[in-house]
């Protein structure tokens, strides 16, 4: 293992102390926990708290979107463990303005078990909360049981509606319903060439040839839907595209919002190399691009690797997408719509 460590067993903390005192205008921890993370600054009442946990190893998921226009809170587990539901209920407590709180988060057991926890322990406090759980990931379960798929990248997009909504002092109710429309209309897939090396463990997640991919594989290096010879960038787009446009399905005359993701150990240069083709496709198909963000926005440590989403607009969608937002990991201007 070859990694700018000092102890394995602190990379989370030592992580998050770099990260705070990196950017202590826009993050800071619940009563010097750090793996409560909120957004500093004074809360605006009536303001409906936006929450996110999961584990790390996925920068700048989840954490890195806590700020302005984004997310107010951020539970952290260990690298690919959930947070406890004690440290949410701390981060619940402390982004609740009164108006309530939305949990929004991958669709994982660990997470699962913790947020729901985590929500009636909040109850019993008196705070209003309620979840919307992401599963945009389509190799991980056939259509018509979306409600098994894995929440990946394509979360970012939920992140980033529901934040512009909750900006505007929306009820948790209408903040849900966007949040939920977002989610509704993102598919995501991914593929790896390599594997991650967690520190606590010290090897390889998992082993894969030098000359092969696996189509479909999860952040965590679950298992993909098809492994092969590594093909040309623009076949092996071609087959993602395919997949994910299909099962919206996305047709003609959609207006889209495209993400193409880097996995932690994938050049930028190849990852606008994987646009080109992207784009082509979808100009092909009568699909208009709205805006495109590209570079790493959920990783699995140095995995080599990249995943695509698509979000299909409306006209509120797109309103909120253009939105600005300033986080410590994601700053965006006002888009024109």
């Amino acid at each position: 293992m070859k990694k700018f460590l000092n102890k394995p067993e602190r990379f989370v903390d030592e992580m998050i102390q770099g990260i705070v005192s990196a950017h202590p205008s826009q993050v800071t921890c619940v009563a010097e926990e750090l793996r409560c993370l909120v957004k500093a600054g004074p809360r605006r009442a009536g303001k409906v708290g936006l929450a996110t946990g999961g584990g790390s190893g996925h920068l700048p998921l989840f954490l890195g979107y806590v700020g302005q226009g984004m997310l107010d809170g951020c539970s952290v587990g260990g690298v690919f463990q959930s947070p406890s539901a004690e440290q949410m209920l701390n981060v619940t407590k402390a982004i609740d303005t009164g108006a309530g709180v939305l949990y929004i988060y991958g669709n994982y057991g660990g997470d699962i078990l913790n947020f729901e926890m985590a929500a009636e322990m909040a109850s019993m406090e008196g705070v209003t909360v309620d979840s919307l759980v992401a599963s945009d990931d389509v190799a991980s379960a056939p259509r018509g049981e979306e409600g098994k798929r894995r929440g990946v990248a394509g979360i970012f997009f939920v992140y980033k509606v529901a934040g512009a909504k909750a900006d505007e002092l929306a009820s948790l109710e209408d903040v849900k319903r966007v949040a939920a429309k977002a989610a509704a209309n993102v598919r995501t897939v991914g593929v790896a060439l390599t594997p991650c090396i967690v520190p606590e463990v010290g090897k390889p997640t998992f082993t894969i040839g030098e000359d092969e991919m696996e189509v479909g594989m999860g952040i965590h290096g679950e298992p993909g839907i098809r492994r092969g010879k590594l093909r040309p960038a623009d076949e092996v787009v071609d087959e993602m595209m395919g997949a994910l446009l299909e099962d919206l399905p996305f047709q003609e005359g959609d207006e889209v919002s495209v993400l193409i993701n880097g996995l932690g150990g994938t050049a930028r240069e190849e990852l606008y190399i994987v646009y080109r083709r992207a784009h082509l496709i979808l100009k092909e198909r009568g699909i208009t691009v709205y805006h495109v963000y590209v570079g790493e926005f959920a990783t699995s440590m140095e995995m080599a690797g990249f995943s695509v989403s698509v979000l299909r607009l409306d006209s509120e969608l797109k309103e909120l997408i253009a939105r600005p937002a300033s986080t410590p990991f994601f700053v965006q201007q006002q888009l024109l719509v």
